[in-house]
């Protein structure tokens, strides 16, 4: 099927994943953070990272990250669905749609570091950008994945 990645791909890995999202805006801040077991693999140039956040309530959410040479797609389905593209220096739109209803989002990216698990023991992904919701508030956030093989025991 195109469009769709091959899950059972060989040269797919296990991966321990640990993401922490900072969001400040005037006078608050905000620190979010998961670890959960997921799955990450190569097909070309471009590098995929797979894993199901499980947030304390609502619906599970399946999160896609998807790493081309300087551009990054966050694709997450189920409890929220939204898609989010980071290139430095560019500012991108689209909507998010969740329980609530749907919002209209504008991401800036300021800064996108990646360092993949062939590179060294620990990916890591590093995104600071402006997010606008609805037009109106705009909020600085800090995003940083990192990822390692889940060793055989």
């Amino acid at each position: 099927m195109k469009g769709r990645y091959d899950y059972m791909s060989s040269n797919a890995r296990d991966v321990q994943v640990q993401l922490v999202t900072e969001i400040r805006d005037e006078d608050r801040r905000e620190k979010m953070e998961v670890n959960e077991p997921g799955r990450f693999f190569t097909k070309g140039e471009t590098q995929v990272l797979t894993f199901t956040e499980h947030p304390e309530e609502g619906d599970p959410i399946n999160t896609m990250i998807t790493v081309k040479p300087n551009h990054v797609s966050i694709k997450r389905s189920g409890g929220v669905d939204m898609r989010q593209v980071f290139q430095k220096d560019l500012e991108t739109e689209n909507l998010y749609h969740h329980t609530y209803g749907e919002f209209h989002m504008k991401t800036y990216t300021e800064e996108l570091e990646y360092r993949s698990l062939e590179q060294a023991s620990e990916g890591r992904l590093y995104l600071s950008y402006q997010m606008t919701l609805n037009h109106e508030v705009t909020q600085a956030h800090r995003l940083t994945l990192t990822f390692e093989e889940e060793s055989e025991s």
